[in-house]
């Protein structure tokens, strides 16, 4: 029998995976916009391409307002935009030995302590909403897209500095960052995705 709290849930599955889909659809459409508005804008919907499905589990157990939680996290995501924004001469360009540098760097910072710290919160989506209960969503969206923030700040900077926001890259590292989050591979992930980049630095700096 379906329950009342399973039917929001399926809901709210379908309403995150079509959210994803549009925004993608939305990021292969939009033209590239020199504007702060413009690039605000083009930077949440790539966030919302990007990380929302890493975020569901989060939002699936969460049995407050999903829609507040979701948007706050997100919302702190679109203020990260500033910075992109900020340094537009680099990262609308690619340059051969600045990607290596920043692949380098990001590999690097995978093996951090607090790249551990981070997603060790952003992998225990239950853990996170008990230690919380009485957290408002809003509240709790930023709180959790925080701590993303220091879990992906290594591959949001290859994003945003060795690949200048191509969608190849924005896909790959989105596939990456929901492997880390989501999928059981703990620790190891983040030694995996260092070895990536170190030989993708590597690869670049000799070629």
């Amino acid at each position: 029998m379906v329950t009342g709290l399973d039917r929001l849930t399926l809901l709210s599955a379908v309403s995150l995976l079509v959210a994803t889909v549009v925004a993608w659809i939305g990021l292969a459409r939009l033209p590239m916009f020199m504007s702060l508005t413009g690039f605000l804008f083009a930077w949440t919907l790539m966030m919302t391409a990007m990380m929302l499905p890493s975020i569901a589990p989060l939002v699936l157990l969460y049995r407050g307002s999903r829609i507040a939680l979701a948007a706050s996290y997100l919302v702190v995501w679109g203020v990260l935009g500033l910075l992109p924004y900020a340094a537009m001469e680099w990262t609308m360009t690619v340059d051969r030995r600045r990607a290596a540098i920043v692949l380098a760097v990001a590999g690097i910072y995978e093996l951090t302590p607090l790249k551990t710290a981070c997603l060790r919160h952003c992998q225990s989506p239950a853990t996170f909403l008990m230690q919380r209960y009485a957290m408002g969503p809003w509240r709790l969206g930023v709180e959790h897209a925080i701590w993303c923030t220091g879990c992906c700040l290594g591959l949001m900077a290859v994003l945003v500095f060795a690949a200048a926001m191509n969608l190849f890259w924005a896909a790959a590292i989105a596939v990456v960052v929901f492997a880390q989050k989501v999928l059981p591979f703990g620790a190891a992930s983040s030694r995996l995705v260092a070895l990536a980049l170190a030989a993708a630095a590597i690869v670049i700096a000799i070629k």
